[in-house]
């Protein structure tokens, strides 16, 4: 009756059941794809709030400073000038009249001269560092005359910092702009869903492309973390890794340092840190911040009329130099900190975001109120200054450096290479000393006092002494155990005992001049992953995967004490003038322990595993790597943060000169950085 094709009016639709599952099918594959890109935008915007609320921390501890600075300088010239006042009255008549009125002049300080102080202070700083960020002078219409240097000093850099906040916000917001109109927009079925915005699904075509982008790619050090296996039995690493094991660990693990700032991060870290364009401030009461400075740092809050900000660009990332603001109690904006800090984020009475805590025998946690002189006085550095980048060409796992400071040692994969850091320019290694099968990593090297001997330890059951005062370095001895791998290496006060890590729990006693197994320490249940020795030799302290740190008689040959955590050990380091241990753990925390008090300090600086510690020789000051690409400077014990740097890669290895003069570091990113510490 009716046209073939055609559908007679007023009458439903009749649709088969198999159509009408693809109809629902269509609908939830909708749903889903649009539920997914919701969900991604949601963790972008949740990620956002953090970083910003992070900015707003960290721009109001700088302010904090400032202020602090500001303060300072007026009480130096209140003292200045009582000491004028009464100094003058000695005077002739007529020079009392010439000083009076020389006082006079300098008192009348004009926004032009301000300026001109201001560029003549980053011309200064440019000579010596980066190029740096030019603060734009404060409108004179709001400047208050006769205000001192230092305040316009703060008001032109809180100008500067918003004004690369703001440009950092347009940046992202045009290139969000510019996603959005290249992603195009789809439509699944014709539903009242396809009445939404395209907002989530061009979010995730965003999230895509991003990934696809090779600036987003991981680094080449990330990349090789992956290739570096921490096993007791190699044949595991060679089949399926989705079965966990305590002994064998999984193959994205990260390696240990020599000595007492060794470590292996045996298990996945936690995510990594999303990246972001801004420009941040960072001060040690402020929460750390994944886009630092990746090479280099400026010193502290020092008695200047201005403070600058060094903004260097190397290649392909943003270099943050910043400084540390006095710590004092003082708070300059507590009415709008309350608004912007996290409730998530610990404080101290002031207001200002605790990293460090004391931990009482109870188990209560509370905040370290920081003593005024805690980054001052001899012997605590300022900042660091990076001096040699040191190629590798592996992923360096262990590094030492001479007492002389005159050579580094790198070691990675198969070999140990020698660098003279003595001369400035281009570093190429001096020697090469092939110790391991190509394909394992040395995780251990140290220098016998003397300098004429090297031990180095890794993926393999024998320890091998070099001869470095050969005209050709060679190995004059080798020493086997039935581990298969050493893990860490520590060298007695009187370089007659080596004590090595081992991958079975033990810790190996070995005498070097008759090269022989004296003693094996038996207690971790697990790898053992680090060591040192106290200052006299005669205890030892040993950290293992087993969760536990042990302390050890090198005379009785027993244990002494054990402390168990809740974390894997995977560095630690004795402090030589005091009864403190330092210890890095996989969770991130720096933990000081008093070896005869249940008293300890908790330091919560490192975003990911803490993977090598060491002791500055004076005791005063130590240093810590991580999986975050940190290298960390901490005041001892407390833990007050004297400087920080961000490098390119997972820092794995850490030593400093017997001087205090020099830091050496090793990254995943085939490299090795030789910093001067600045005091």
């Amino acid at each position: 009756m009716f046209p073939q094709g055609r559908h007679p009016p007023g009458q439903p639709f009749k649709f088969s059941v198999l159509e009408i599952c693809e109809r629902i099918k269509e609908e939830f594959q909708f749903l889903q794809a649009q539920y997914h890109s919701l969900k991604l935008e949601c963790e972008k915007l949740v990620s956002e709030k953090t970083e910003m609320q992070r900015h707003y921390v960290m721009y109001y501890e700088m302010s904090y400073g400032l202020n602090i600075e500001m303060h300072k300088q007026a009480e130096i010239v209140k003292r200045l000038s009582a000491i004028c006042a009464q100094i003058i009255p000695f005077l002739t008549q007529e020079h009392q009249q010439q000083v009076l009125q020389a006082v006079e002049r300098a008192k009348q300080v004009t926004m032009g001269e301000l300026n001109s102080i201001v560029g003549q202070q980053q011309l200064q700083q440019l000579s010596q560092h980066a190029s740096p960020l030019p603060l734009a002078p404060h409108p004179s219409s709001t400047q208050p005359p006769g205000l001192s240097g230092a305040s316009s000093g703060l008001l032109a850099l809180s100008g500067a910092l918003m004004a690369q906040v703001q440009l950092a916000k347009e940046h992202r917001v045009a290139q969000d702009g510019e996603n959005r109109e290249l992603t195009p927009s789809r439509s699944v079925s014709s539903s009242p869903a396809e009445s939404l915005p395209d907002e989530g699904r061009t979010g995730l075509k965003r999230k895509r492309e991003e990934k696809e982008l090779p600036g987003h790619s991981d680094s080449d050090g990330d990349k090789s973390d992956d290739n570096l296996v921490v096993d007791e039995t190699h044949s595991a690493a060679s089949t399926a890794t989705s079965k966990p094991s305590s002994s064998s660990p999984p193959r994205e693990s990260l390696t240990p340092g020599p000595g007492p700032s060794s470590a292996i991060a045996l298990r996945p870290p936690p995510g990594k840190v999303p990246s972001t364009d801004s420009v941040t401030l960072r001060s040690p009461l402020s929460s750390s911040s994944p886009f630092t400075s990746s090479l280099a740092m400026v010193p502290h809050a020092t008695p200047s009329l201005c403070m600058g900000i060094q903004l260097s660009v190397p290649q392909a990332s943003s270099t943050l130099l910043y400084g540390r603001s006095p710590v004092v109690a003082f708070e300059s904006h507590p009415h709008l900190r309350g608004s912007t800090l996290s409730s998530s984020l610990p404080t101290v009475p002031g207001g200002k975001p605790a990293y460090s805590f004391h931990v009482s025998a109870d188990g209560q946690m509370q905040p370290v109120p920081f003593p005024p002189d805690a980054l001052l006085g001899s012997g605590i550095p300022r900042h660091a200054r990076q001096l040699h980048t040191l190629s590798h060409g592996e992923v360096v796992c262990a590094v030492t450096i001479s007492n002389s400071t005159r050579h580094v040692y790198t070691g990675g994969k198969g070999c140990v290479k020698v660098w003279d850091v003595g001369q400035p320019g281009t570093k190429t290694a001096v020697a090469q000393l092939d110790c391991l099968n190509r394909d394992n990593y040395i995780r251990s090297c140290k220098l016998l006092p003397d300098g004429r001997s090297l031990i180095v330890g890794g993926e393999a059951s024998t320890l091998s002494i070099w001869d470095l005062a050969a005209p050709t370095p060679r190995i004059k001895a080798e020493l086997t155990s039935s581990a298969p791998a050493c893990y860490a290496l520590a060298i007695s006060p009187d370089a007659k005992v080596c004590f090595s890590c081992c991958s079975d729990g033990n810790i190996v006693v070995w005498d070097l001049q008759n090269q022989t197994l004296v003693r094996q320490f038996q207690g971790h249940t697990d790898g053992a992953s680090c060591i040192d020795i106290s200052n006299y030799g005669t205890k030892l302290w040993t950290g293992g995967l087993d969760n536990t740190v042990r302390c050890w008689d090198l005379r009785e040959g027993r244990q002494l004490q054990q402390h168990d955590f809740s974390s894997q050990i995977f560095s630690l380091g004795y402090c030589p003038m005091g009864e403190w241990l330092a210890v890095g753990m996989e969770s991130s925390n720096v933990e000081i322990l008093h070896v005869t008090k249940p008293d300890k300090y908790q330091l919560h600086l490192h975003e990911s595993c803490v993977l090598s510690l060491k002791f500055a020789s004076c005791g005063k000051w130590f240093v810590s790597t991580g999986k975050d690409n940190l290298l960390n400077a901490w005041r001892a014990p407390y833990g007050a943060s004297i400087f920080q740097s961000k490098e390119s890669s997972s820092v794995l290895s850490c030593d400093i000169s017997v001087n205090d003069k020099f830091i050496v570091t090793g990254s995943g990113d085939k490299k090795a950085t030789v910093y001067e510490v600045v005091y």
